[in-house]
């Protein structure tokens, strides 16, 4: 009788350490003894890849927009750098001479240098 005991707890444990694919897809897996201590460390554990997620996607996207504004960035200081230079042209002495010169007016270009007020 006792030898009867001890083969169907053998037999039992080895249907427990049996684990099949259809077992695991089937979610018996989730069932077992472990699966049901370790319920709150499991969950845990899936919070915290959530969050993981998260932070990875939202990382990524300040990333992207970082890189889109330094582009901006580059495109502003570029056409800044291109005003300049065309207002620096517009305001040369020999451009000025030559606008002068062409409507026909009474300006001239000073003989005397500058000197400074005191």
């Amino acid at each position: 009788m006792e030898e009867e005991v001890v083969n169907k707890k053998a037999e039992e444990s080895k249907k427990k350490k049996r684990t099949s694919l259809k077992s695991i897809l089937g979610g018996d897996i989730l069932a077992t003894d472990f699966f049901r201590r370790q319920t709150k460390l499991l969950v845990l554990i899936m919070v915290f890849i959530i969050f993981y997620i998260h932070n990875r996607y939202a990382s990524q996207q300040q990333q992207i927009e970082i890189d889109k504004l330094k582009q901006e960035l580059i495109d502003i200081k570029y056409d800044a750098l291109t005003r300049s230079s065309e207002l620096m042209e517009r305001s040369r002495q020999s451009r000025i001479e030559d606008y002068i010169s062409s409507k026909e007016s009474d300006l001239q270009t000073s003989t005397n240098p500058p000197y400074l007020i005191k």
